[in-house]
């Protein structure tokens, strides 16, 4: 059931769609949004940063035949709008006709008795105040800061909540209002070794409802136990060695494949996954999700930027690749149909784009993991940005933890690991259970069999 500012917004939606046709348009797409956020920023116990603010804006996409067009605005007044819809109109006009462009068959949109709620709306997060929220800030810096006297500096404790809805309105006869909240509180600790080098560590939380957040207490002391870990770490030879990624680092692996099966980056040419459907391309233990249905989970929604229902996509089954993740005009050119993964920026723009991107937990704990591996690197942290997603090699620079016999013996950095991400998924030979959605791209520990690191 759609709130009284919800239906104020669709009603606005639905003047601008007819605007935009009576001007000529033969397809009229309106997401109108709006918005609070609270961010606040404390560093060596005293306030650094404190923002609120709310935005709204008004993004429309046109279609004259074949002709594309997208635009935006926060102004919502009468006078702003109308500006709006003729820009469209007039940048429609000049743009080169493409064949593939269109809406979705109307058949396939999704109507407001489908739409599920998945509790992503939070009411007690739109009262937290900016004194409660530097409070939590605080209280976190502090618990890290007062943990051990080796802790002597900080980067900063941060935390941020927002609040937001909107609404989509097509020609097509799509109505549609989605609202949600989330929250975070991270928190950097510093401590400094013998050569005056400083280690910054970091721990962090966030979830949609405000109640569901780790303690700061909790945060605070995990960031500054992580950092004490770092101190005293060197280098290891260069060598080929099982590599453990924590949960936090295996998501950034799993957001390297999440855009190599964008249907964007298929029809482009510039994915090492083109034509591949159906074939092996990572190990037997490895399922992936893109599953927007998940109850309070980062990235699920009623329907997609189209309006089509939302719907789980399995898109790699026991390490084989089932789909690409696409929208109704990747599908058009590559012959496909939509997987309903469209995503529509506050510009109008629409595109692929994945929802909650799991890949499903193993049936082992984090410490038997850790605890299997002779001798090995454990990952806690990559550096720098080292990936051709159009032949998958992969570089990054890392830190992190040697393993000697199923224990962490000692901290590593100023390393660099290194192997195709195609051979990295295929030589996946355990995954843990520790997966945690606290973002969209979401992935539990995982080891790799071998890879190249190079160290000293």
């Amino acid at each position: 059931m759609a709130t009284k500012r919800e239906e104020a917004l669709i009603a606005l939606g639905e003047q601008v769609v007819a605007a935009a046709q009576k001007g000529g348009a033969t397809t009229a797409e309106v997401a109108v949004r709006e918005g609070s956020h609270l961010s606040t920023t404390v560093r060596m116990r005293e306030t650094e940063l404190l923002e609120e603010a709310g935005s709204r804006s008004l993004g429309l996409r046109v279609m004259v035949g074949q002709q594309v067009a997208v635009s935006y605005t926060s102004d919502l007044s009468d006078q702003g709008v109308a500006r709006l819809v003729e820009d469209a109109l007039e940048l429609a006009q000049l743009s080169e006709p493409d064949p593939f462009a269109g809406a979705p068959d109307p058949a396939l949109l999704s109507t407001s008795e489908e739409h599920q709620d998945f509790d992503l709306f939070d009411e007690e997060m739109g009262t937290l105040g900016a004194g409660e929220a530097l409070a939590r800030a605080k209280e976190a810096e502090a618990a890290a800061l007062d943990y051990d006297e080796r802790i002597t500096n900080s980067d900063g404790a941060s935390f941020s909540r927002a609040a937001g809805g909107g609404v989509l309105v097509t020609s097509g006869g799509f109505r549609g209002a989605t609202r949600g909240t989330y929250a975070s509180l991270s928190v950097v600790p510093m401590a400094k070794e013998s050569d005056g080098k400083n280690r910054r560590g970091h721990y962090w939380t966030a979830k949609r409802h405000l109640a569901e957040l780790k303690s700061a207490e909790v945060v605070g002391v995990t960031a500054a136990q992580r950092t004490l870990r770092k101190l005293g770490a060197k280098k290891v030879e260069t060598q080929e060695a099982p590599v453990i990624f924590n949960d936090d680092t295996a998501r950034s692996i799993l957001g390297l494949l999440a855009g190599c099966v964008n249907g964007s980056a298929i029809w482009r040419k510039s994915s090492y996954l083109l034509d591949r459907e159906g074939e092996r391309i990572a190990s037997d233990l490895i399922t992936i999700v893109d599953d927007p249905l998940i109850p309070k989970a980062p990235g699920s929604r009623p329907y997609d930027g189209e309006g089509l229902l939302s719907r789980k996509n399995v898109v790699v089954e026991n390490g084989v690749l089932k789909t690409y993740l696409l929208d109704s005009y990747s599908a058009r050119k590559l012959e496909k149909e939509s997987t309903a993964s469209a995503s529509r920026g506050s510009s109008g723009g629409v595109g692929p784009s994945t929802t909650n991107f799991i890949l499903s937990a193993g049936d082992i704990t984090h410490d038997e993991l850790v605890g299997s591996t002779k001798s090995g690197l454990y990952v806690t942290e990559m550096m720098g940005f080292g990936f051709n997603a159009v032949t998958g090699d992969f570089s990054r620079g890392a830190a992190g933890f040697w393993i000697e016999n199923g224990e962490l013996a000692y901290p590593v950095s100023e390393i660099t690991i290194s192997l195709n991400l195609d051979d990295l998924l295929k030589r996946i030979d355990a995954v843990a259970d520790d997966l945690d959605l606290r973002t969209s791209i979401a992935s539990p520990s995982f080891r790799v069999s071998a890879m190249t690191i190079a160290g000293s």
